[in-house]
This record gives C-alpha cells, structure tokens and sequence, in this order.
C-alpha cells in the first residue's frame, strides 16, 4: 500500500507541472512578438501492481489443560540447524523428581500435544528407600548407594488426559556397598554357620552388568496452573544380573564350622567371604530396579 501511494502523489506532482507548462508563451521574433499557447499534455502513468509479501505468523497452540504442551516443536525439530538449535535450548519443560532412581531433574521438549521427549538425570544415596537393608539367602546386608541413573526417554499421552506412558534407556552407573550382619555369633552361609568373631567382617560391593538398561512406567501428569504441573510414575527398569565382591577383614584366619556330618571343619575368611559372595550374586538383587517417582514440572 505505501507504494501504491507514493506513486499517486507523483503522478499529482506530475500532473501540476503540466498544468503550469499549458500558460501561454511569448516569444519574441525579430521585432514582432508572437504569442504561442502551449497546449496541455496528458500524461498517462498506469500504477503496476503491488505484489505485498506477508510473513506469515507461527500458529500459537492453545493452552491444553489436559495434555499440559503449550508449545508444538515439530517443525523445529525437523527444520534446519538454526531452528533446531534454538528448540533445544528453549525445551517445553523442566521438572524436578525425587523416587527409587534417586533424586534428580529433566528437560522435555515437546513434539505435539501427546508426545514428550525426555532428559535426565536421578542419583544419590537412596538406599533408605528401600529399607536399608536386604536379605540374601540367611545373611542380612545393610547397604550403602551412591547411583547415578542419567535417562533418556519418550513420554506419551495415548487418550489426550492426565493419564502418561513412558519407556526409554537407563545408562547405570550405581555403586551399592554391603555389609554382612552376623545372626548372634555365626554367619550362616548355605546352611552352614560360620563363626563371625574369627570371619571378621564381610563387606562387598555390588554392580549390575547391563550397560544401558531399558525401562518402562505408567503415571499421571495434572496440571495445576497455566505452567505448573505434578506427576507420579509407577514402573520398572532391567538392570540385568549382578556381579559382586566381598572381602574378609580376617582373609588367612582359621574359620570353625561344623558340616552335614557334624564335624568341625575349619575354613579360612576369605573362603567364608567367596562363599557370601556368590550367595550375593545368586540373589540377583534389585535385577528388575522398580521406579516409583513424583515430581513436579513447570511448562514454558
């Protein structure tokens, strides 16, 4: 429009100068003086079209109290570097989580209403949350955990309300000390009862072969706000079988046992503390790590 315009008022400013070129003219000729009348000239300017180019604007998606995605990022994701980079950085949501993974934190981004990429990281002591303690066989262990459970996963929304479904991958990296309760004055190992004063202490560590352990969970996600919402989540994850290690504070001590005849037999720590060890590694603890979390999130 602004050009369109400026090509009326010139062809104005145009117009005038040939209006005040049609006065008459006097030119003088030897010595007589001859009036000429100039004539108007018309002049035609014909005004091309315009073609106006309109940016068009990103369409803003609804506030879905249901489904909690504010903003839609498909396009982002599958545009170019540019634009993937700023969807990257400019993520859906942050939340915060506490549960059986530890205590921890992720990034969503969103693809639609229904569909969240995920994350994260959980870690920390969090044997407390499973009691403190476990039973392997007749030993009971008290434990000590430091995890560190980073996660990459994909969160579903399948009928469009609070109701979620989740699956994607663990990297684990836990590290789960143990240390061995006598029962009086005896460790009682494959039915057979050790003396626990000559053993000395059995302390072990243990550690799940998988490397990347996939998992599943099923939860809900309301939300309370324009921007705040809450979650919990119910599931599970393969952290595979488990591969221990326990010592004797005692190794070369002669140990006392009586066997199935009723002798008395001795045996040295370190045996007893072999014994413990592959007592731990049959019981397979925590080989199905159950993830059980709550959270709370906040939506950009």
């Amino acid at each position: 429009m602004r050009i369109i315009k400026l090509t009326a008022i010139s062809a104005a400013v145009l117009a005038s100068t040939a209006a005040l070129a049609a006065e008459p003219v006097i030119v003088v000729d030897g010595n007589d003086a001859v009036v000429y009348e100039a004539e108007p000239v018309a002049v035609a300017y014909e005004a091309e079209p315009v073609a106006v180019a309109y940016e068009a604007e990103p369409v803003a998606y609804a506030y879905n109290a249901d489904a909690g995605i504010v903003r839609n990022t498909t396009g982002a994701v599958v545009g170019g570097t540019k634009t993937f980079f700023q969807t990257a950085i400019n993520p859906a949501s942050v939340s915060a989580e506490v549960g059986t993974l530890g205590y921890g934190a992720n990034i969503g981004w969103s693809l639609n209403e229904k569909t969240e990429l995920q994350a994260g990281w959980a870690g920390g002591d969090v044997a407390d949350l499973f009691g403190g303690d476990f039973d392997a066989n007749d030993v009971n262990y008290d434990v000590d955990a430091d995890f560190s459970n980073p996660y990459l996963g994909v969160q579903l929304r399948p009928t469009g309300n609070w109701f979620t479904m989740g699956a994607g991958i663990i990297v684990p990296d836990n590290d789960i000390d143990v240390t061995a309760n006598a029962e009086g004055s005896f460790f009682k190992l494959d039915g057979i009862q050790y003396n626990a004063a000559q053993t000395g202490a059995l302390q072990g560590t243990m550690e799940h072969r998988n490397k990347l352990a996939p998992y599943g969970t099923i939860g809900f996600r309301p939300n309370i706000g324009n921007n705040w919402g809450v979650f919990g989540e119910i599931g599970a994850a393969y952290m595979g079988s488990t591969d221990a290690t326990v010592t004797s504070s005692n190794p070369n001590a002669d140990v006392n046992y009586t066997d199935a005849n009723g002798d008395t037999q001795t045996i040295k720590g370190s045996e007893v503390a072999k014994i413990a060890e592959r007592e731990l590694e049959d019981k397979d603890w925590l080989e199905w790590m159950p993830i059980v979390k709550l959270g709370a999130t906040y939506r950009f």
